[in-house]
């Protein structure tokens, strides 16, 4: 049997510390679907076809991920794509509790969804897309917490848009 995983998120944007996630989570799955969500509560800095456009262009020589869009809930997506495992990120112990919880959620809404919790090599530990997303505000470096891929579509993005 295919193991697929679900890796979902806001992706705005996709940071090192993301794609540091998926390439760990190809050795343990046969496939990861990257989950783009549209997350109107977060208001995003970033389109949801930009944060895929984004995924697309950063995980383009990996073989075995695919990008969607989602608006609805993370179970019925996995559902949908035959994933039985969602992948989630643990960069310190401030996100445990958030990530444990919503582990169970999902569980509950249905059990044969398991929730595998992956940590970013240390050196991508505390790269977040909210400091991202901050820094490029000031116009600031983020060559170093973004794949180059994303850096260079941020590049040519009007200064406005960053705002």
């Amino acid at each position: 049997m295919k193991r697929i995983a679900l890796y979902p998120g806001t992706f705005d944007p996709i940071t090192n510390g993301h794609y540091d996630i998926i390439e760990r989570a190809l050795g343990l799955f046969d496939e990861v679907i990257i989950a783009v969500a549209i997350s109107r509560d977060k208001k995003p800095m970033f389109t949801l076809d930009e944060r895929i456009e984004m995924t697309n262009k950063a995980i383009g020589h990996l073989d075995n991920v695919s990008v969607v869009g989602f608006d609805n809930l993370t179970v019925e997506l996995a559902k949908t794509h035959g994933a039985t495992i969602l992948i989630r990120g643990l960069r310190a112990v401030s996100d445990f509790e958030y990530e444990l919880q919503l582990g169970y959620l999902n569980n509950s809404l249905d059990d044969s969804i398991e929730t595998v919790y992956l940590m970013p090599k240390l050196k991508h530990a505390f790269i977040s897309s909210s400091s991202v997303r901050n820094l490029l505000k000031f116009n600031a470096k983020t060559e170093h917490l973004l794949p180059k891929e994303v850096q260079e579509i941020i590049g040519s993005m009007d200064s406005c848009t960053l705002q």
